[in-house]
């Protein structure tokens, strides 16, 4: 049987590694992963996974068009998972994902038109809704029905959101316009070794390996948010790629379990045997209450249902980057920094 060839924008990052390793071990896939290569992401596991599965690498900076001339005008289905995110990053250089994000949605849709490609899937994200929940009280678990909105637009921390919105609309129109298949996956708080540095669960780890702060602040203590494992995500992603229903629609990705920011915290320094005690402390600017998704519809129509307890994957996070700040490596672009230090 002739392997589908398969191509991930962005596949040297967290989620597009996971999708690649999914495939890998799952199907029979002919494999390529496109990326600008950060700094830190060709680490053991890239080049573990790459090995593995004889995966194709193409290096170039994607918001230039002419890197797309170094991939093949024929792909099965694209991954369209290029962005850059993150908290630190927005509110720094709000301008930078504005000008980044915008050109990696324009080339890859100009590039698509060109080319044939039997189908897409863009990658969005739960930020795309911060203040549908947070200011007009729709319900949680939030379905993929709620309007798409965000609280103040000057505020930097939404630029990220303003970007994925765009795509979302961007990569839709373009499916009717020019008739390829697309379906949209907003991401819903994905997690796992290898995640980056930007996140609350490498915060955290980081922090309590540093030992520095007793009484542990936990920013945002009530705030609530539902994690999903890396394994989880990629099969998912792989479903709702691989499933004719899923043509011109949204799903989420995610878990329905919801915790509290402060069982998070304290798992983690349980598990990295904190033996002080916890401070309340105020949360980042923008940060929404609650997060959940409803995610009915992506196991009805996509068969996807999580598997991994969100305590078990966290294990598996904790342990990773442990071993990481045990090999004193640096931190790519920078570690935690707290809300007061983020205020602009």
């Amino acid at each position: 049987m002739k392997k589908k060839k398969v191509l991930i924008l962005g596949g040297a990052g967290f989620i597009g590694l996971g999708i690649a390793n999914f495939l890998g071990q799952n199907r029979d896939y002919e494999i390529t992963i496109a990326d600008i290569f950060s700094e830190g992401q060709k680490d053991s596991e890239f080049d573990k996974t790459i090995s593995n599965y004889n995966i194709n690498i193409i290096e170039g900076d994607f918001t230039d068009f002419s890197s797309f001339m170094k991939l093949n005008d024929s792909y099965d289905y694209v991954y369209m998972l290029a962005s850059v995110v993150g908290v630190n990053r927005c509110i720094e250089e709000p301008h930078e994902v504005i000008r980044i994000n915008t050109s990696l949605i324009q080339n890859s849709l100009k590039w698509i038109s060109e080319s044939n490609i039997g189908k897409v899937l863009f990658s969005s994200s739960s930020e795309c809704y911060s203040s549908t929940t947070e200011d007009f009280n729709f319900l949680i678990p939030t379905s993929e029905d709620v309007p798409l909105s965000i609280s103040d637009i000057s505020h930097p921390r939404f630029t990220y959101a303003a970007t994925k919105i765009l795509g979302e609309s961007a990569f839709l129109s373009y499916g009717k316009k020019i008739k390829f298949p697309v379906t949209i996956i907003r991401y819903q708080n994905i997690y796992g070794p290898r995640m980056g540095f930007k996140h609350v669960i490498p915060h955290l780890v980081e922090r309590f390996y540093e030992c520095t702060e007793n009484p542990f602040k936990i920013y945002g203590a009530e705030q609530t948010r539902a994690f999903c494992y890396i394994s989880d995500a990629s099969h998912g992603t792989v479903l709702a790629m691989e499933n004719s229903l899923s043509d011109q629609q949204i799903y989420h990705i995610g878990s329905s379990v919801e915790i509290s920011i402060e069982e998070l915290t304290k798992t983690v320094g349980k598990l990295m045997q904190f033996k002080g005690k916890y401070k309340i402390a105020p949360t980042y600017p923008g940060s929404v209450s609650r997060r959940c998704p409803d995610i009915t519809k992506s196991i009805n129509e996509l068969r996807y249902r999580p598997k991994v307890h969100w305590k078990d994957g966290l294990k598996e996070a904790v342990s990773w980057y442990l071993n990481y700040f045990n090999s004193k490596l640096p931190i790519p672009s920078g570690g935690f920094k707290s809300p007061q230090d983020l205020l602009y």
